[in-house]
């Protein structure tokens, strides 16, 4: 079978080839699914420079996760052959089939295409783990997401929109903002480049913002720490500006601020019955057609380089999804 394999470690994506390797057999526990889509993330890029914190052994087969058909299952597991599911686990989707745990897998909500599917999990579970659970997120309350281009903030801009919340998207790439207007549907959409608290600032009233949604870190953490309302939230979800950024903590003290790492994976496999909620709760607002992944454009899994380049340049705005 087809399988984008990860061979060495590079910047260059030199180690990377479509190979073919044998043919999936599930273990006990498992399922086995033909992959009809398979969406790209950030960590996705970071695992092909062991740059990212979980580092698989060489070679593995990319992709953390997908949408498909089984083929394959225990009678027990509730699933049959035919039935669509989403799921994924650190490494492996980016392949014609894949075996994973029965407990990874849920089925695709109704009225999602598998391109949706498999943009929805990763980035919709984050967003949901930092503003509902972490952020008790209430509607009425003003958000401001940076990265709102990125599969993740885009979903965070989907999601707050969707439970009430009045959402300031933030970029700083001037050449997005008409394409992420379009696609995020803020109130109101910024530049984070450079002192943006005065342009918070002016859309709040001078209240500023409840809850600040930040995976970029480096110089826009340092100013949304001026962008946070007494009492409000600093939701610490990655580092894409590659610095990782210090705080003196007297300035949390004296805004009366929380910091919060938002860890979406991990707040999972910690607690798997909130896990489970989340899930649910994601998979009713996408069948009520409350949230909707935006995908920025499909690709054959051929065509991987030009995935993977399109998001190192941070061309996209949302997911890009690959099609074995």
């Amino acid at each position: 079978m087809k399988a984008l394999l990860v061979n060495g470690l590079s910047r260059d994506l030199s180690g990377l080839a479509l190979a073919d390797i044998p043919q999936l057999e599930r273990a006990e526990g498992e399922a086995l699914v033909q992959v009809r889509a398979a969406s790209l993330n950030y960590p996705d890029l970071l695992m092909t420079r062991g740059a990212y914190q979980f580092k698989p052994a060489l070679p593995f087969v990319a992709g953390l996760e997908m949408a498909g058909e089984i083929v394959d299952a225990d009678p027990i597991s509730g699933f049959a052959p035919g039935d669509r599911v989403m799921g994924g686990a650190k490494t492996g989707a980016m392949a014609e089939y894949v075996a994973l745990p029965i407990s990874s897998l849920r089925r695709v909500p109704e009225g999602l295409s598998y391109a949706q599917a498999a943009a929805m999990g990763a980035a919709y579970h984050t967003a949901y783990v930092a503003l509902v659970e972490l952020g008790q997120l209430e509607p009425g309350q003003t958000v401001l997401v940076h990265g709102a281009s990125g599969g993740v903030g885009l979903a965070a801009c989907d999601l707050a929109r969707a439970l009430g919340a009045r959402v300031i998207a933030a970029t700083h790439r001037a050449d997005k903002r008409e394409a992420l207007a379009a696609a995020a549907r803020p109130e109101a959409l910024i530049l984070n480049s450079g002192r943006f608290r005065e342009k918070v600032a002016e859309l709040t009233g001078g209240r500023l913002c409840d809850l600040v949604f930040d995976p970029v870190g480096g110089d826009v953490f340092d100013e949304s720490t001026r962008c946070v309302a007494f009492g409000g939230k600093l939701l610490v979800v990655g580092f894409v500006a590659g610095r990782i950024p210090e705080i003196a903590v007297n300035i949390p003290l004296i805004k009366g601020f929380s910091v919060v790492g938002v860890r979406a994976g991990e707040y999972a496999r910690r607690f798997p019955e909130r896990g489970q909620r989340i899930a649910e709760a994601i998979d009713r607002l996408a069948s009520e057609g409350a949230i909707t992944p935006h995908i920025d454009r499909i690709l054959p899994l051929a065509a991987w380089r030009e995935a993977f380049q399109a998001m190192e340049r941070g061309e996209i705005i949302g997911k890009i999804v690959l099609e074995p």
